[in-house]
């Protein structure tokens, strides 16, 4: 039986993680998962502000000149999206202001 002690040291971190699951930052396949979950948390949030604008995929597509099946795509981070079409999709689509911020 182990102790409480040696199941403290095979806890990892999230990082940890993800190095062994990815690679270290800067790895060709890290940067791929780093792309992936920058778009699917972009496109959490085009899903989360058109639900609280009570807008259906269809209604955002036809206010901004996309289609229901893009929008569908971009909000399960299946597809990369410009900056002009994230401008399109919340400035215009649902009236949000888009600020952005480099760290």
């Amino acid at each position: 039986m182990k102790t409480k002690n040696q199941n403290i040291k095979n806890i990892t971190t999230f990082d940890e993680h993800l190095d062994s699951r990815y690679g270290k930052i800067g790895t060709i396949k890290r940067t791929n998962f780093e792309i992936k979950a920058k778009a699917f948390a972009i496109g959490e949030v085009i899903k989360e502000e058109r639900q609280s604008s009570s807008m259906t995929q269809e209604q955002l597509a036809d206010k901004t000149g996309t289609k229901k099946s893009f929008i569908s795509r971009i909000e399960n981070g299946h597809s990369d999206i410009q900056l002009s079409t994230l401008y399109r999709l919340l400035e215009l689509g649902l009236g949000r202001k888009i600020s952005l911020r480099i760290l």
